[in-house]
């Protein structure tokens, strides 16, 4: 059995005295019932002897109550939350149970308790507290938003009891996350007395000696600092009087903590900072005056002293992202000493002391984010003064946005809702996630379907023998794991499709047959491929029989040359074709002219030919009417240097079964079979028609122009495409 509790004569007085304040200071909120049920309980627990000191060898119960008095007065939490905060300790030792709790206490009181007793079981996985990500898992993980603000209560009341303590390596612990973790909170919140008060506490024991070098030096200042204001504010005050202005003056000083990081940051001492202290004027002026006002203030001062024009921050015209608005000026005052100045209205002046929640008073305006939109509402309520009470509404809405997990390291990742094992593995890694055949959830074996919540620690199983499938799109729910399950897809395409064309070749070289880029293309389509990648893709993942493919491709391939044998084998000297048979289709594909304007008549320009698809302008001419011209188009720059003004915008919109002429240059050697494997190629392409082709031969080269009518650029990039890797062309360009 363990060691009961025993209180010191101090500690059984400061128990009273708090007792005493606390039932004072709860009246009319916490019955008479409440205190006799709460006294049994405590009484019962230190009787236990399961109710211990803490590493510190602080009283529980005492500390409770000091504790709650943080609670009420800083915070304004009322009877749930103080209940919650006495009864903690008993239920986490075993002492008594929740269900106990609800019976005596209420709900309201268990929900809290239990959301304290999950946050410690988040600290047992060894997070990574300094994370932004921890201390939103934690605001989403308390539902019940006092759980919060007790733990920000009790990280207070813990720094200040901890001042003379031996421990100090657990002093360095609860310092450190004073720092990195309550002290942020505690500014999301607004709490904006109990976060400088951690900050400051966080460095006295953290770095000793800067902490009290600088309180010496303020303490040495003091006095002198305050004459100097004085002095300062004095010819100001009486300038703004005279300008008939409603203002007050107050003069502040930094916090130790704040200075501290000014001298880190400007690698400097104590005297080099700039802003020690500033004076601020607050305007009380109307809305539609601010702005107007408060730069005659900064005229009148800057006629006074001069300004050091680097030092000028305008968040009046453009206010920082969090609704923040003042003017900050810096000046040369008496002695030659730099003094900040900040210049703002009462309005500007409650946003910037009160954050988000006078922000929305005033505008209305709601927060960016989930999380900021919800604290933003809680710290209105704390504001105006409202009944805490009211705090059992806030449940954080988070749950349907998104979730932090752990990984195996303690690092926190974020997640939307409905994030599945599958995600977490690629947001660890696109190796890890290829490889994903399920994970660990908190130590139980998962399927990669399985969705994952708010706090759980993941492990991800993989194999080698892993590849990512194309269902797994539906699987994933962040656009991170989305994208890299489509590229590991693209890059697996490319793969097999390149290796199932090599095993063609392979094939086809030992049987000594020869690959006609053609007779293939012919092949793939009769197959029923509308892509040759989608073939040879089919063919690398062995879900065609190459074997069949190789003596359909040689009954083709026969079947063509047999053709070309019994036609006199034609070289490309001074051949010429025209297709008599071709009439060129005109149904208009439409165009989008200038402003959005349709049905306008315009007619293609032949120096450059424009096809659907082509980067095109407009240019009027003397007729009125419209021309169209590729951007690239060679007449394009004199058009625009001498005739901008006659440029208008043009695009295509909504495609007809418009044909279009299109020249292309072939330059290559002029082999037997040439020209006809040319005209192979083209004859084979669906919707491209040949209207002719003219080539000249000479010493051993041939060049030459087709024409041809197809429907867009993409048709004609792959017609190019195809010509280029006929054997023996060497060039094949639009003209």
């Amino acid at each position: 059995m363990e060691e009961k509790l025993i209180f010191t004569e101090q500690e059984k007085e400061a128990a009273e005295a708090l007792t005493s304040e606390l039932r004072e200071k709860l009246k009319g909120t916490v019955q008479e019932d409440d205190i006799l049920k709460l006294r049994r309980s405590l009484t019962d627990a230190v009787n236990s002897g399961k109710l211990m000191r803490d590493a510190f060898g602080l009283n529980p119960v005492v500390n409770a109550l000091q504790t709650a008095k943080i609670a009420i007065e800083d915070i304004g939490l009322r009877r749930d939350g103080v209940m919650a905060i006495m009864l903690y300790d008993p239920v986490s030792c075993s002492c008594i149970s929740l269900d106990d709790v609800e019976n005596d206490f209420g709900s309201g009181v268990r929900n809290i308790i239990h959301g304290l007793v999950k946050i410690q079981e988040l600290y047992k996985k060894n997070p990574k507290i300094e994370s932004e990500n921890f201390r939103n898992l934690l605001l989403s993980f308390a539902e019940d938003m006092r759980v919060i603000l007790i733990m920000i209560a009790d990280r207070v009341n813990l720094m200040r009891q901890i001042r003379d303590t031996p421990n100090e390596e657990a002093r360095h612990e609860v310092s450190e996350e004073a720092s990195y973790l309550y002290a942020p909170l505690a500014h999301k919140l607004g709490l904006y007395q109990l976060k400088s008060e951690l900050e400051d506490l966080s460095l006295k024991y953290l770095e000793h000696d800067a902490y009290y070098e600088i309180k010496e030096d303020l303490n040495a200042t003091k006095r002198a600092r305050d004459a100097y204001i004085d002095r300062f504010i004095g010819p100001v005050k009486a300038k703004l009087e005279a300008a008939g202005l409603k203002f007050h003056i107050k003069g502040r000083t930094k916090s130790i903590h704040s200075i501290w990081q000014k001298m880190k940051k400007q690698h400097c001492g104590f005297n080099g900072i700039y802003d020690l202290f500033a004076i601020r004027i607050i305007l009380d002026s109307p809305q539609e005056k601010e702005k107007m006002q408060c730069w005659q203030v900064y005229s009148i001062i800057t006629d006074m002293y001069q300004p050091n024009p680097k030092r000028l921050r305008d968040w009046l015209s453009v206010p920082k992202s969090n609704g923040y608005e003042s003017l900050h000026i810096t000046v040369l005052g008496p002695e030659n000493k730099w003094v900040e100045v900040q210049i703002r209205t009462e309005r500007m002046d409650e946003i910037a002391e009160h954050g988000l929640a006078a922000h929305w008073r005033y505008k209305g305006i709601k927060a960016e984010g989930g999380l900021d939109d919800w604290l933003a509402s809680i710290r209105s309520a704390l504001e105006a003064g409202n009944d805490l009470e009211v705090m059992d509404q806030f449940k954080s809405d988070l749950y349907d946005k998104e979730i932090y997990v752990f990984t195996p390291k303690g690092d926190l990742l974020k997640f939307p809702k409905g994030a599945t094992v599958l995600d977490f593995a690629y947001q660890i890694h696109s190796k890890i996630g290829n490889s994903c055949v399920g994970g660990k959830i908190n130590g139980k074996n998962v399927s990669l379907r399985t969705q994952l919540n708010s706090g759980d620690s993941v492990e991800i199983v993989t194999s080698t023998r892993q590849q990512p499938k194309i269902e797994w799109l539906k699987i994933v729910k962040s656009s991170r794991a989305k994208s890299k399950i489509r590229l590991a897809l693209k890059e697996m395409q490319v793969k097999n499709g390149n290796y199932g064309r090599e095993m063609i070749e392979r094939r086809l070289k030992n049987r000594k047959i020869e690959f006609d880029e053609g007779v293939m293309a012919h092949l793939i389509k009769h197959l029923g491929f509308k892509e040759a990648s989608e073939f040879y893709q089919n063919v690398g993942e062995e879900k065609l029989d190459i074997g069949n493919i190789i003596e359909q491709y040689q009954a083709e391939y026969d079947h063509d040359h047999s053709l070309n044998d019994n036609k006199s084998a034609e070289s490309a000297q001074n051949f010429e074709y025209e297709n008599p048979d071709e009439e060129k289709a005109r149904s208009e594909d439409v165009l989008v002219i200038d402003k959005n304007l349709k049905g306008i008549d315009y007619s293609l320009a032949n120096c450059c030919h424009p096809i659907y698809g082509d980067p095109i302008f407009g240019f009027v001419t003397v007729s009125g009417g419209i021309k169209i011209h590729r951007t690239d188009c060679p007449n394009a720059p004199e058009l625009r240097k001498r005739y901008g003004y006659r440029i208008v915008k043009a695009r295509w919109s909504g495609k007809g079964e418009s044909q279009y002429a299109i020249t292309l240059r072939v330059i290559g050697n002029d082999d037997i079979g040439i020209v006809s494997n040319i005209t192979n190629v083209i004859s084979k392409e669906e919707k491209i028609i040949m209207r002719s082709i003219n080539i000249d031969s000479n010493d051993g080269l041939f060049s030459g122009n087709l024409v041809v009518l197809l429907e867009d650029t993409s048709r004609l990039s792959a017609l190019m495409k195809k010509l280029r890797m006929i054997k023996g062309v060497k060039e094949v360009k639009r003209l």
